[in-house]
């Protein structure tokens, strides 16, 4: 009998069954996955666009925001039972235990960005999709390959309603901080060359 994805079940994991198999060694420390909409997914590698990106936004954002806001790159975050992304950069709520005792959670969550070199549908369209849903307010994707950034807004149980794509020189504000206006040209890495 031949198996179609049609009728193909899935065994979804939940967010303490993922940390049981992480505790247990089934998933061995340093390996990069994460879980999203109960799978786990393997993460691409990271270039080197994507890890100087990464870095730049991290600085940018802790120079500003750090007194208002607690700045984390790729630690996760729970969005429900069944996702505990790890987003490249997440800006959440400051927490006096530091989040000792939980993951920050979507109404902790102020502003999240995705790197994108290899990644961009797959950041766009899943992972986009799983922060909608979970009512993630502020949703940005950084193109380090055509240099853009989309910001997401407006999400509901179907995904973004409100999409838009900034160029390089392109200026914007996270949703949470309208004061804090941030060049893209200063998150994306340098043009060699």
């Amino acid at each position: 009998m031949q198996t179609t994805e049609k009728n193909l079940n899935l065994r979804l994991w939940t967010v303490a069954e993922y940390h049981r198999m992480a505790e247990a060694g089934i998933l061995e420390d340093g390996e990069r996955v994460e879980l999203l909409e109960g799978k786990i997914i393997w993460m691409s590698a990271k270039g080197t666009a994507h890890s100087s990106a990464v870095r730049r936004t991290y600085k940018l954002l802790e120079k500003c925001l750090g007194d208002f806001a607690s700045i984390s790159s790729q630690d996760p975050i729970t969005l429900n039972d069944k996702s505990e992304p790890e987003p490249d950069i997440s800006v959440v709520k400051i927490d006096p235990l530091d989040y000792a005792d939980h993951h920050p959670t979507p109404s902790e969550v102020y502003l999240i960005i995705e790197v994108a070199d290899s990644s961009l549908k797959f950041d766009c369209e899943t992972k986009g999709k799983a922060y909608s849903e979970a009512g993630i307010s502020d949703y940005w994707v950084l193109d380090v390959v055509k240099r853009q950034l989309y910001v997401f807004r407006e999400p509901t149980s179907q995904g973004y309603q409100n999409q838009i794509v900034l160029d390089a020189d392109g200026i914007v504000s996270p949703l949470a901080f309208p004061n804090f206006q941030i060049q893209i040209q200063q998150m994306l890495p340098p043009l060699l060359g």
